[in-house]
């Protein structure tokens, strides 16, 4: 299978698991906005972004590290099955050293969410490592089937929870938990985990190999948590838990796009880990990016043209101020999948310490931005300072790359992508129902004509297996 192919067919069966899933997140969002006060709303989504940095804290992003290593070792079961028990043993063993420190602590400050939190931090942790072993295993179709029921239970708890049992907020949380809980049960007995524990045992050398891999990327996952939710904590300090609770619906329509980086990013993080060392890698390399251009600005166009006709369905009118923020939040997400294409690469030649240089850098940009302009435009500044730290680093390490791998961008897409998103913003913020009109006509027109190979590709294999079927 050509490594386009490979990249297409990875995309593909994670892009049906993350389409459900997100799907289900986004019935969610109603239920949220109609059901739970903007206050509270609020200060859960800034435990969950607590937890977001817990994890990779606590971890020591060691799933990270399992999931390249398994890349390595594909075929050897030994292996494979050394990698699985140290990484299994190292992440269980640094979720007790956290867990008891933490609920003694909060058990003094009477904090009535501290179980809930390691609940969390215990279950998301599992899951994420076990997700990646099935990456490792390049065993997509499970990883889909795991994130799927975890979305699934999510919801469904979230409704007896909300709407029935009318708990309130502190229903995320147990719904996170019991999701997790889930998927990481389902990927433990289908991949067969127990069977790789018991043919094996921790091996201290490839700890230490395996930790020199990761402990960079802690420090890269602290600062992609300062750039992406730090935003949170700033709102919630100088606006209130009711501002962030906007804020935290404004982002989740960006999230769209992010959601759909996730999967192009996993696969094409196999991809470039596998191929790097290819003689044309440049040219295949240089593909993906301009490829990641066309698609990701297209369905960031997309979103922007229709969110003036699917708002007010959606969102409750306390939260109607987040709708002000949402085109600057996409640029902000598409200037991300330009970061995350470029992280891909030092992560395929191992250079995890430069992820991490550049992305410290990033984060102190937006958190100095954040701060300087929120007494002067409010939630504008969360947006803004995002955007402007994902720019910089976009920029930083594209240059930085070209001292390893010569990244050649088609400067009319880029250039059509930047004039694309402004007219399309501009006519978000009209309040003119035709242009409204014609703005989904243009954001529609663009996607076709910038990705027509592509969409050409996939109804000429749609067809040939149709044609095949029916033979």
């Amino acid at each position: 299978m050509s490594r386009g192919k490979e990249l297409a067919k990875n995309t593909i069966i994670l892009l049906i698991g993350k389409v459900l899933t997100q799907f289900l997140s986004f019935f969610l969002l109603p239920l949220y906005t109609h059901a739970l006060p903007a206050a509270e709303y609020g200060e859960v989504d800034l435990i969950l972004t607590y937890i977001s940095l817990l994890i990779p804290v606590v971890t020591i992003q060691q799933e990270m590290a399992t999931f390249r290593h398994l890349i390595d070792v594909r075929g050897d079961r030994k292996k494979q099955a050394e990698v699985i028990a140290t990484s299994m043993k190292s992440i269980i063993l640094r979720l007790l050293i956290f867990a008891v420190p933490f609920l003694v602590i909060s058990s003094c400050l009477h904090w009535q969410y501290a179980y809930l939190v390691v609940l969390c931090s215990f279950t998301t942790a599992m899951s994420h490592l076990l997700l990646q072993i099935a990456r490792g295993f390049g065993d997509n179709t499970k990883y889909t089937i795991g994130s799927v029921l975890a979305g699934i239970v999510t919801v469904s708890t979230n409704l007896i929870l909300i709407c029935i049992l009318h708990i309130g907020a502190e229903s995320i949380l147990i719904a996170m938990a019991l999701a997790n809980l889930c998927c990481a049960m389902y990927l433990f007995f289908s991949l067969g985990t127990a069977h790789y524990l018991a043919i094996a045992k921790p091996e201290k050398e490839l700890r230490k190999k395996m930790l020199k891999y990761s402990w960079p990327l802690v420090p890269n996952g602290i600062s992609w948590w300062m750039i992406n939710t730090s935003d949170r904590t700033i709102v919630s300090l100088f606006l209130g838990t009711a501002a962030n609770g906007i804020y935290a619906v404004a982002m989740k329509f960006p999230s769209i796009v992010s959601s759909f980086l996730g999967i192009f990013l996993m696969s094409w993080t196999e991809s470039a880990s596998v191929h790097i060392n290819d003689n044309d890698r440049d040219e295949f390399f240089s593909s993906v990016a301009n490829n990641t251009v066309k698609i990701f600005s297209s369905l960031g166009m997309l979103i922007i043209a229709v969110m003036p006709f699917v708002f007010d369905i959606i969102i409750g009118a306390e939260y109607r101020e987040a709708y002000e923020y949402i085109p600057i939040a996409i640029f902000a997400v598409l200037m991300n999948c330009m970061v995350s294409t470029y992280s891909a690469i030092y992560v395929a030649k191992k250079m995890t310490k430069q992820v991490a240089t550049t992305s410290v850098i990033s984060a102190i940009i937006n958190i100095v931005v954040d701060l300087v302009l929120i007494h002067f435009i409010g939630l504008y500044a969360a947006v803004i300072s995002t955007a402007v730290a994902f720019l910089v680093m976009t920029v930083y390490r594209h240059f930085d790359l070209k001292k390893y791998v010569k990244i050649k961008y088609n400067v009319w897409d880029i250039i059509l992508a930047i004039a694309g998103l402004i007219i399309i913003s501009a006519i978000y913020y009209s309040n003119n129902v035709i242009l409204f009109i014609v703005g989904i006509v243009l954001a529609i027109g663009y996607a076709v004509v910038m990705n027509r190979a592509m969409i050409k590709k996939l109804l000429q294999r749609g067809k040939a297996k149709i044609s095949k079927n029916m033979a």
